[in-house]
C-alpha cells in the first residue's frame, strides 16, 4: 500500500487515477457528509455548480430531499440548509437525500469520482475510515484535501496524518513503504504535533478564523472531535455517496 497526501484537488495527478481515493473537508463538507449519513440519510449526492443542484433536486419529492449549499461559510438563499453538520438531525435527514455543494469540498469528490473506491472522511469518522482502509488495502491511496479556494489548509491536512498515522499503526507497515509522497510525512508530522489540541488547531486555520467570524464556533468544536461516529461514506456511483 503506497499512501499518497495532496493537499487540494488542483495537486492530484491528472494521468492516472488511485486504486481508493479519501475526499477530506473537515471544515465542513466532509464532516456534515458523515453526519448526514449517520443521521439516517438516504444518500448524498454532491455538485460544484449550486444551479445544477437546484435542477437535479427539482426531481425529487421536496419532503425527500434537502438541499444543502454555502459559500464564503455562509447558506446559500434559495437552499434548506447550509453545510453545518449540526443541521443534519435524524428528525430533519432521516430518510432523505441530502443534495450539497460547497466551496471546497464537492470539488475533491467531483476530482477523485473516477477511482475504483472513493470515500469521505473527516476526523469524526477517522477510525473507521482506517479500518475500511485495512480490509481493503488497496495498492495506491490518495487523500485529498480540499484546502481553500486551491490553496493549503490546515485541518484537512492534520486529518489525512491522523488517518495515515492510525492506519501505520494498524497495518504495521513502515512510513518509508507507506508514504508515497513528502506531503504525507509532513501530515502525519502535524498530526503528532497537534493530536491533543485539535480544536485550538482549527482556532489558527484562515478557515476556522471565518467560521468563528459567522459565530460557528459550535460547529468547529464538533468538527474537531475524533472517532466519534462509525459511518464511511462510500460512492456507489459518481457523485452520490452512501453508508458504508
Amino acid at each position: 500500500m503506497k499512501l499518497f497526501v495532496y493537499h487540494t484537488p488542483e495537486l492530484t495527478p491528472s494521468d492516472r487515477v488511485a486504486d481508493c481515493a479519501i475526499a477530506v473537508d473537515v471544515l465542513r463538507a466532509t464532516t456534515t457528509m458523515v453526519t448526514a449519513l449517520d443521521a439516517g440519510a438516504e444518500a448524498v449526492q454532491v455538485f460544484s455548480d449550486i444551479e445544477q443542484l437546484k435542477q437535479v433536486s427539482e426531481h425529487w419529492p421536496s419532503e425527500k430531499r434537502i438541499r444543502a449549499g454555502e459559500r464564503g461559510g455562509s447558506m446559500v438563499d434559495g437552499c434548506d440548509m447550509g453545510n453545518s453538520p449540526l443541521d443534519c438531525t435524524p428528525d430533519r435527514v432521516s430518510g432523505r437525500r441530502l443534495f450539497i455543494s460547497t466551496t471546497n469540498g464537492t470539488r475533491a469528490l467531483q476530482c477523485v469520482e473516477k477511482a475504483p473506491s472513493v470515500l469521505a472522511a473527516a476526523l469524526i469518522n477517522r477510525q473507521a475510515v482506517v479500518e475500511f482502509l485495512a480490509r481493503k488495502r488497496p495498492e495506491t491511496l490518495w487523500i485529498v484535501g480540499s484546502g481553500w479556494e486551491g490553496s493549503f489548509s490546515l485541518e484537512d491536512t492534520v486529518c489525512a496524518g491522523a488517518i495515515a498515522h492510525s492506519l501505520q499503526e494498524m497495518t504495521g507497515i513502515s512510513l518509508v513503504d507507506l508514504a508515497g509522497n513528502d506531503e504525507t510525512i509532513a501530515a502525519i508530522a502535524l498530526y503528532l504535533q497537534w493530536q491533543d489540541r485539535l480544536l485550538e488547531l482549527m482556532h489558527h486555520a484562515s478557515h476556522g478564523h471565518r467560521l468563528l467570524r459567522l459565530n460557528n464556533s459550535a460547529d468547529l468544536e464538533y468538527c474537531a472531535q475524533t472517532d466519534i461516529l462509525t459511518t464511511v461514506p462510500v460512492q456507489k456511483e459518481p457523485g452520490v455517496l452512501v453508508k458504508q
